[in-house]
């Protein structure tokens, strides 16, 4: 999900973008840490941050860390803001550390929350092998942790999983269905006619890709069993890395492999390999042969898809980490406890858009403004895990529409 946000969150974002630490290249991880108001200041719509009560911490001296792949591409932003909004509403301190998915850097980037006093962590880029660290190193510095948009696999790494499930500070992980998200995706370039579909990947092994992949391949061989007679196929994958430059350098050699493509699957990495494959695609001037789908929305995504140079998208998760920031949260005043023995696994719901007028209504709730106002992630703040759940499990453009309306 990638957009930039518009008009009232414009000022926010130049703020937030300002206040974010660079992403880490060949140095050390940057980090910078956002201070919210004191703890008894009101929420935007009159709410009194209350929760700061419900534990002997005020919550003007909560820090909660954030391991981001990136606090400044078109996704990793949109979650900057979404946390700082809500570091503000419940007057806590947030800290950021840029670790580009290198995964020493991964590992690293938790011990240097850790060791700057953050209480908890979430984290996002993450395989399962570096959680296997992670986890060490929260359970030695009593430190809660929770991912987004990843979740250790129980059937591939059943020794991290079980590691995770009896640590008494690892939370568990907010994350999308990926094997379905990639069926969808698919289904709607072969709904549009494409037949030869050109995958380009950004990270070998990395969770997310893998269920990514499993969707887009079952998907396809579904088709084929449904039509025998017009058949569909899926190219082996072409890895881009997380760059822009990766993603079109991908897409040019998925076309020069194969003249006839006709669609193209960037499947992720942050938005940047999409953007490359996009831009390749053009200066071919191939846009109006290949489609194109991909997962997180673009800043231009509505004029992309009138436009055709996408032709559907899945994403508007933005709001996953908020998830685990929340479970953080809670963990450390004390109001969710005995994680020990147990792994919480959120599900959160992804959004599709495959036309200009399905978007809309998407950058009415989720763009032009937060789908959250302040006081109303003060309320989510003072959920049960069971209800956070429910939370997550709603949020869609339909419900943020309803709670603007009320």
């Amino acid at each position: 999900m990638k957009k930039v946000f518009k008009k009232a969150t414009a000022t926010v974002t130049a703020a937030a973008m300002l206040a974010s630490l660079t992403a880490c290249g060949g140095g050390a991880a940057s980090s910078a840490t956002t201070a919210a108001p004191a703890a008894d200041t009101k929420a935007e719509g009159g709410a009194e941050t209350t929760a700061a009560a419900a534990s002997g911490i005020d919550n003007k001296d909560i820090k909660i860390g954030v391991s981001i792949w990136s606090s400044t591409d078109v996704l990793g932003s949109q979650c900057k803001l979404i946390l700082d909004e809500a570091a503000k509403a419940l007057g806590v301190q947030v800290q950021y550390v840029d670790q580009g998915h290198v995964s020493e850097k991964v590992t690293a980037s938790v011990e240097q929350l850790a060791a700057a006093g953050c209480q908890g962590i979430i984290i996002c880029n993450s395989s399962d092998t570096e959680m296997t660290s992670a986890i060490k190193t929260a359970n030695d510095n009593k430190v809660y942790l929770a991912q987004f948009f990843r979740v250790i696999s129980k059937d591939n790494s059943a020794d991290i999983y079980d590691m995770a499930t009896q640590s008494p500070y690892y939370i568990g992980a907010v994350h999308e269905n990926e094997p379905e998200n990639g069926e969808k995706l698919v289904q709607i370039l072969l709904d549009k006619g494409d037949r030869n579909i050109g995958l380009i990947g950004w990270e070998q092994g990395d969770a997310t890709w893998l269920g990514r992949w499993e969707g887009y391949k079952a998907g396809v061989e579904n088709w084929n069993k449904e039509h025998p007679d017009d058949q569909a196929k899926l190219s082996e994958p072409q890895y881009a890395g997380t760059s822009s430059e990766g993603g079109s350098k991908a897409a040019e050699a998925l076309m020069s492999a194969d003249p006839t493509l006709d669609a193209l699957i960037p499947a992720g990495g942050g938005g940047d390999p999409l953007q490359g494959a996009i831009a390749a695609v053009e200066r071919a001037g191939k846009v109006q042969d290949i489609d194109i789908v991909s997962t997180d929305f673009l800043p231009d995504l509505g004029e992309r898809l009138e436009n055709g140079s996408m032709a559907g998208q899945s994403g508007g998760h933005y709001c996953d980490p908020l998830i685990a920031f929340m479970m953080v949260y809670n963990a450390i005043k004390g109001n969710y406890s005995g994680f020990e023995g147990k792994f919480e696994d959120v599900p959160f719901p992804y959004l599709y858009v495959s036309s200009a007028d399905d978007y809309k209504a998407y950058e009415q709730y989720f763009v032009d403004q937060l789908p959250y106002t302040d006081e109303e992630l003060v309320e989510m703040s003072e959920l049960d895990l069971d209800g956070l759940k429910e939370a997550a499990a709603k949020i869609s453009i339909e419900d943020a529409a309803a709670r603007a309306g009320k």
